[in-house]
C-alpha cells in the first residue's frame, strides 16, 4: 500500500471521528453555532477527501454510495478493512 494511500485513510477515519463527535454535540446542543459551523467545515473536507481517495484508489463503500470506474473495482484488494497500519 502506498504511504499517501495510507494517510489518506487516516485523515478521513479522523474526520469522520471528529464528525461523528460534533453529530453526537449537536443531538444535545442544538442551538449552538460554533459546532455547527465547525460541522459544516468538516464534513466538506471530509466529502472532499472521500472523492480524491475514491478516485485514486477505488470506493471505500459500496451499495450505492460510491460510484465505480469500469472494470467493477469493489472487487480488487485490499479492502479498506484489511489494510494493516
Amino acid at each position: 500500500m502506498y504511504r499517501e494511500q495510507v494517510q489518506m485513510l487516516r485523515r478521513i477515519q479522523e474526520l469522520e471521528f471528529v464528525a461523528i463527535e460534533l453529530t453526537l454535540y449537536l443531538d444535545t446542543h442544538p442551538g449552538e453555532r460554533e459546532p455547527l459551523v465547525e460541522y459544516n467545515r468538516v464534513t466538506q473536507e471530509l466529502n472532499a477527501l472521500k472523492r480524491t481517495y475514491e478516485n485514486r484508489y477505488g470506493p471505500l463503500t459500496v451499495y450505492g454510495y460510491s460510484p465505480s470506474q469500469y472494470p467493477w473495482r469493489w472487487i480488487e484488494d485490499p479492502w479498506p478493512w484489511e489494510f494493516s497500519y
